[in-house]
């Protein structure tokens, strides 16, 4: 229980700096200046957040993940990494198409980057958080529970970055409802 508690923390801080401090980190990168210091810093978002991903789902519960588990969470993974990296992309194009905004790449970039990518990525997202949910309440810990203090710390992190990155990324008729039915499941149990 230790060991999630602490896995659930590091996850927490590690998505809002690897959803956040990109946009924050807009200088040109030095050794090739088409790319933004963020850009190269977002390169390591999904080998970061996916093992520990993994990692939760492998300490979530009372004994192993199942193998039905893990197929959904392999699933889940290559959608989460496949939107990041078609945002990462057409993010680092779509800073050089500004002369561009009449033409159809500019319109196809855009798309890319700001619409189908984050609904991938984002709805991959939830995935993951439901899959890691659904573990827990199929195979519950049997231990007493614990002051919550580091939960509680994560939750208001993973919470306020999770705001965030969905108003930014315009996902809000995917995230609200999610995060609306996670406080209503919360409140429930």
């Amino acid at each position: 229980m230790k060991t999630l508690r602490r896995l659930i923390l590091a996850f927490a801080i590690l998505y809002a700096v690897f959803l956040i401090a990109p946009a924050l980190l807009s200088q040109q990168f030095a050794p090739y200046s088409l790319l933004k210091n963020g850009d190269i810093l977002d390169l390591l978002t999904p080998l970061v957040l996916l093992p520990l991903y993994w990692l939760m789902l492998e300490h979530g519960g009372v004994g192993d993940a199942t193998a039905r588990e893990r197929f959904v969470f392999v699933i889940l993974a290559a959608a989460w990494a496949m939107g990041q990296g078609m945002h990462l992309g057409a993010n680092a194009v779509g800073h050089l198409l500004d002369a561009f905004q009449a033409t159809d790449a500019y319109a196809l970039n855009h798309f890319l980057d700001e619409d189908l990518s984050h609904y991938i990525w984002h709805a991959a997202s939830i995935g993951l958080i439901v899959l890691l949910l659904a573990r827990q309440s199929r195979a519950p810990f049997a231990d007493e529970r614990s002051s919550f203090v580091m939960e509680g710390i994560a939750a208001v992190l993973y919470g306020l970055t999770y705001f965030i990155v969905t108003i930014e990324a315009g996902t809000l008729p995917l995230g609200l409802p999610f995060a609306l039915a996670l406080v209503a499941f919360g409140l429930m149990r």
